[in-house]
């Protein structure tokens, strides 16, 4: 399969390549999202000596070493067994004979894949790796290492931020997200799968940019009967795999679910101080801000500071597809999942729903939150222009007026774009009554921000707007689901 996406990162991969110096870099993101796809696919065309090796799981340091030892002798020595070290000193001591060994011609390329599950406890894992950095491959111009894993926040604490004899070695870093829209669409067209972007957008509500994801819908099927295959049958796939991705990325990790669900149930973001009061001991101290960074880092949420606010003002925000659909759909039926599933159409029937459409309007607008750019680029606005939410909530009894912001940009031309996002199955009406709700919300703003910017209102619908006496009156931008599917 040919890569789909991934120019930047293929482009960095080319330069470490083609550099005349030893090379360090770190490639991180969640499970599945094809950090091992990427790598392997770039450096098996090259000529270059592809030592490649993958942590196990929960194996013991014999198990991790063993492995190691065997890849040695595969790629060095032609499959010969080699007697494995009895730590990691050794085991690296052997792998530096065979560097030194090796075409003096060729580039080697190091490949760690899984690097935290080598980690085993007392291993001394990363103090070894460091020494044999430091003493001898840095100084080989041949050498492009390369530390890989799922556990972002172990790669980021461990390597990226190293206080140790690792700090400041590496040379280039990789954090690999999802796939956004448009990518997402070549992959599964390259599957044969050729769904209209309708089609495609109700797949990437459930499923989000995971590639892995994207590879278990069926050709022939319609996205609704591919959710109800993939989600709703007995012991489905989204049903088993929540758990495992959490447990792969995290150690306690139910601390982890706690902490996007508790985020989950707020659909325009919770503030930093009132999650931290709400998670209590889960989220205490340094180590709760760390744990929120790390979901940051593996895509599952994203920071942000809503528009006017001080600088303690944080909030964050779900933006992770699976989660949210597995949270509203999966997760309040899976004892049934698990016992029986549900058989024909399910999710079609679910989608007649008030609470789908609801459901699905939240996904839009964390979709829409994953896709600043496009949006930014249909808007005819430049790349300085600052995303930001806003809202203002009243104190019960207060005769105060509350309003909700989508999102919209701070622009350097004294102006703001201010966006509502809709998503409706046919085109978005204007009538009497919203255009009275949206001019009440740009009053309650303004009076509010005491902003003297100039406001222009635009609207995000999947499925365009219907002219009428109010939209050209008050629109003067429209962005829909085609221009999210658009390069940038």
């Amino acid at each position: 399969m040919h890569m789909i996406g991934r120019n930047e990162e293929l482009n960095t991969l080319k330069q470490m390549l083609q550099s005349k110096s030893s090379e360090f870099l770190a490639i991180y993101g969640r499970r599945r999202v094809g950090k091992t796809f990427l790598i392997i696919s770039f450096f098996e065309k090259e000529d270059v000596i592809f030592f490649n090796v993958t942590g196990v799981k929960d194996g013991p340091i014999s198990e991790q070493i063993g492995h190691f030892t065997k890849q040695i002798g595969s790629i060095f020595y032609k499959g010969a067994r080699l007697k494995p070290g009895k730590n990691w000193d050794e085991t690296f001591e052997i792998l530096t004979e065979a560097l030194e060994a090796s075409d003096k011609n060729k580039k080697i390329v190091l490949f760690f894949d899984e690097f935290p599950w080598m980690a085993t406890p007392n291993s001394r894992l990363l103090q070894n790796l460091a020494y044999y950095w430091n003493q001898h491959w840095s100084r080989d111009k041949r050498i492009k290492l390369i530390i890989c894993g799922s556990s972002a926040s172990w790669i980021i604490n461990k390597i990226v931020n190293n206080k140790g004899g690792l700090h400041n070695r590496l040379t280039r870093n990789i954090h690999l997200a999802p796939f956004k829209l448009i990518d997402s669409k070549e992959y599964l067209h390259s599957l044969g799968i050729k769904l209209n972007n309708e089609q495609i957008l109700q797949i990437y509500m459930v499923a989000g940019g995971i590639p892995y994801y994207l590879s278990k819908m069926e050709r022939g099927l319609s996205a609704a009967q591919n959710i109800d295959k993939i989600a709703f049958r007995r012991k489905s796939f989204f049903l088993q795999e929540f758990h495992n991705l959490f447990a792969s990325l995290f150690n306690d990790y139910e601390i982890y679910i706690d902490i996007v669900r508790t985020i989950a149930k707020y659909r325009y973001g919770i503030g930093q101080d009132a999650l931290l009061k709400k998670m209590g001991k889960a989220l205490h101290g340094k180590g709760g801000l760390e744990k929120l960074k790390a979901l940051q880092e593996t895509n599952f949420i994203i920071s942000f500071k809503p528009f006017g606010h001080s600088k303690k003002g944080i909030y964050y925000k779900v933006i992770d597809q699976y989660c949210l659909f597995y949270f509203d759909w999966i997760e309040p039926i899976k004892d049934t999942l698990l016992e029986k599933g549900f058989s024909g159409k399910y999710w079609e029937k679910i989608q007649e729903s008030a609470a789908w459409h609801s459901w699905s309007g939240y996904a839009f607008e964390a979709i829409c939150y994953e896709h600043i750019a496009p949006i930014s680029k249909a808007l005819n606005l430049t790349s300085t222009a600052v995303p930001y939410a806003w809202r203002k909530t009243t104190k019960k009894g207060s005769k105060e007026q509350g309003a909700q912001i989508d999102l919209l940009f701070d622009r350097e031309d004294d102006s703001i774009s201010i966006c509502e996002i809709k998503y409706t199955d046919q085109p978005f009406s204007i009538d009497k009554q919203y255009a009275a709700n949206l001019n009440r919300k740009i009053a309650v703003f303004k009076e509010t921000t005491r902003t003297s910017k100039q406001i222009f209102l635009s609207i995000i619908s999947a499925s365009g707007i219907n002219k009428s006496i109010y939209s050209e009156d008050m629109v003067d931008g429209v962005v829909t689901l085609d221009d999210l599917f658009k390069n940038t």
